[in-house]
């Protein structure tokens, strides 16, 4: 295993670290001596930037992992499940040598979070999963999360956002770099959630076996995971907690930086 140091402007320091061949690109900072959050970013990837990360570091140890095939992660040929990319953070807190972790796992990310803590718990603490993908609870021809990569981005937007016309993608502030991540973020996005589209068949019936403290965080303006959706996922993990942001969608740590920072604050020193 090799790792190589990195540098960025934020709060959150960029490496490189190789586990088993694979690349992974991996943001750090925050607090030393503070309790260890481990962020596991959805299919819009990760900016070490955003408002919520700042505020995250600024209580948290952070490590944020860009999940293999997004940001400059490599993306191996072999690879092409959410069940892959857990084994590969389990890895990457096993090599850091982490411990007492809180995960936190945001869409996407949830999925692959609780991918994890059905497998091993004995290095977390406590689970936040925000706006989980990952199970069917409608029948076999309904879509329990609407077919994003079928509708415009307009769309998509609308069902995303409380306050879309705030969020509206504006490709022109980015650089060619950033406009690539956004793309081969969106494509391996797919690779890994196109079939069975977003959700493993065999997940809830293994929910049970995750041991720690879980709270579910839902934007209460969240038109991709329903109220119902959030509910149904929260009773499938044992004495687990849901909560709901207002005025906020899919993507509460975006729109509500604050309060999704604060909600996970609370639950870490409860």
């Amino acid at each position: 295993m090799t790792e190589v140091a990195g540098a960025s402007a934020s709060a959150l320091s960029r490496g490189m670290i190789e586990l088993g061949g694979v690349e992974i690109e991996v943001y750090r900072g925050g607090h030393e001596t503070a309790p260890c959050l481990v962020f596991l970013h959805g299919g819009e990837g990760f900016w070490p930037d955003a408002p919520f990360a700042r505020a995250l570091a600024r209580r948290f140890r952070v490590v944020a992992p860009m999940h293999p095939g997004f940001g400059r992660s490599s993306l191996p040929s072999w690879m092409d499940s959410v069940d892959d990319f857990a084994y590969v953070h389990l890895s990457l807190i096993e090599h850091l040598g982490l411990k007492d972790v809180l995960l936190v796992g945001v869409s996407a990310g949830g999925w692959i979070a609780a991918q994890i803590a059905i497998k091993n718990t004995s290095r977390i603490a406590r689970l936040v999963l925000a706006s989980p993908v990952s199970i069917k609870v409608g029948g076999l021809n309904q879509l329990d999360v609407p077919d994003i990569f079928a509708m415009s981005r307009e769309r998509l937007e609308t069902l995303t956002y409380h306050d879309p016309a705030k969020w509206k993608f504006d490709p022109t502030g980015l650089s060619d770099e950033d406009l690539l991540t956004v793309a081969r973020n969106w494509e391996t996005l797919a690779l890994v959630t196109w079939e069975p589209y977003m959700h493993d068949p065999k997940l809830k019936h293994r929910l049970y076996r995750i041991d720690r403290p879980t709270l579910l965080l839902r934007g209460e303006s969240d038109d991709l995971v329903s109220a119902a959706y959030a509910r149904q996922f929260a009773s499938l993990i044992p004495d687990a907690r849901l909560a709901t942001i207002p005025a906020a969608g899919h993507m509460p740590h975006i729109e509500q930086p604050d309060a999704f920072a604060d909600r996970v604050i609370r639950f870490a020193a409860r």
